[in-house]
């Protein structure tokens, strides 16, 4: 019985898109108002396509936003030196600039499919794909279904699950069993992880620690790097870096509370989203700070008290111009932000208690000394100035973390072990019919 109405559940689920797929596009048109799609791909979330699909395998992988493109970019280079194609899809333009800056035209890229039936059977329709992978934590039940339908493979990589997602698929147990037993394999980042898949009815799963540990940090504009490093001299400088509604307005309280403590102090203020720059500078204005911004070229001259980097795909180069790294998402938002990049670069890390989605990294950074939990605007502000003055403490916590990256890489290999039932099959087909002849 219980079967049954997991069944009906998930057609209702599929009436229900088909019944509501005309209207989408107005849904879309909005968000394309908002600049949160590209107008002149629009089609392609409907699973219309917009290049052409080449002979061969072809596997296919989709990550949502800019922290999954970044975390799978190496999984699909070792792809692709298989000699198979990937087409790859993502969510957000943000995403889609990173995967063109750092695969070119390595990959096929394309716009997700909106999740409702005719956007996701045309887009299987078309691209044909032999194997696909989902990164972290993306379920969307009618594209699970689809591809289950078709007997498509399909395995989650780098899986996660937070604290609210898996509470919510908790009170849904059928529906949940009936969508997760879809998947012919799920590779989680954490055990803890992967024992929210197994109670949510996936199998089999096999852990293979965080693979944004084994991602590069995409190298600076050498010039940029340079200019700044000459302007900033010797200041002492501080980063709040991924930061969210709130969380700019505290770098600014810590700033003016530190400012006569440490003459000539510039704090840097990386934005989640950059395009709330106008936002935050009007209210870092406000507090009578002077603000420079990367998006203008502005120079950082002895007045400058904010450093506003506004652009995507340079995190590379603000964390190289300081040594202490506040992550955001953590104080005033929940959930945290990827603490493992500012580790990678050569950090000291502070941030808030709210890192539920990055518990495991967190915690194996704060074990082992190179990150610590602050509880509010003051306390932050102490950690920052502690850190500043504390050249010891300061250079202990950045070999602390250099040295947890380092142990914590293999994630990659593990993930390419798991998925070589699905690869190797795809390779050799490749490479026996390098033009997709039959």
């Amino acid at each position: 019985m219980s079967r049954l109405r997991a069944r009906l559940a998930l057609g209702g689920y599929r009436w229900l898109g088909t019944a509501l797929y005309p209207v989408i596009w107005s849904y879309l048109g909005v968000r394309t108002a908002r600049g949160k799609e590209d107008p002149a791909r629009r089609r392609e979330r409907y699973g219309h396509a917009s290049l052409p699909r080449p002979p061969g395998p072809l596997v296919w992988i989709h990550a949502a936003s800019v922290g999954e493109t970044s975390a799978v970019i190496p999984l699909i280079r070792e792809i692709r030196r298989r000699d198979i194609s990937v087409l790859l899809t993502t969510g957000t333009r943000t995403s889609a600039k990173v995967a063109e800056e750092r695969l070119g035209a390595s990959v096929i890229h394309q716009y997700v499919p909106i999740d409702l039936k005719p956007a996701i059977s045309r887009f299987l329709d078309y691209w044909e794909p032999d194997l696909a992978i989902i990164a972290e934590s993306e379920i969307w039940p009618m594209t699970i279904m689809e591809l289950g339908r078709r007997h498509i493979p399909q395995v989650l990589v780098n899986g996660r699950l937070s604290d609210r997602t898996f509470a919510r698929w908790k009170k849904r147990p059928v529906i949940a069993d009936a969508l997760f037993e879809n998947l012919a394999l799920v590779i989680a980042r954490s055990e803890e992880d992967a024992e929210r898949f197994r109670t949510l009815g996936a199998l089999p799963v096999m852990v293979s620690g965080n693979l944004k540990v084994d991602t590069d940090m995409p190298a600076p504009d050498g010039e940029a790097l340079r200019r700044y490093r000459q302007q900033i001299g010797a200041r002492k400088t501080w980063a709040a870096i991924s930061t969210f509604d709130g969380e700019e307005n505290a770098a600014g309280v810590v700033h003016k509370a530190l400012k006569e403590r440490v003459p000539g102090l510039l704090t840097l203020v990386v934005p989640r989203h950059p395009e709330r720059a106008d936002e935050i500078e009007a209210a870092l204005h406000a507090k009578g700070l002077v603000v420079a911004r990367r998006t203008r070229n502005d120079p950082l001259t002895a007045d400058t008290d904010i450093f506003l980097g506004d652009t995507i795909g340079e995190m590379g180069l603000y964390l190289r111009l300081t040594e202490i790294a506040f992550v955001g998402k953590s104080l005033t938002g929940e959930g945290g932000q990827n603490p493992l990049e500012p580790a990678m670069v050569g950090c000291a890390i502070l941030s808030g208690s709210n890192v539920q989605n990055f518990r495991d990294a967190f915690q194996i950074l704060a074990k082992n000394g190179s990150a610590k939990i602050v509880r509010d605007v003051e306390m932050l502000a102490k950690g920052v100035h502690y850190l500043l003055v504390n050249d010891d403490m300061r250079k202990q916590m950045i070999e602390a973390g250099l040295e947890t990256i380092h142990e914590m890489r293999g994630a990659l290999s593990a993930t390419v072990r798991g998925l070589e039932p699905y690869i190797n099959p795809l390779t050799v087909k490749a490479r026996l019919h390098p033009k997709g002849g039959g």
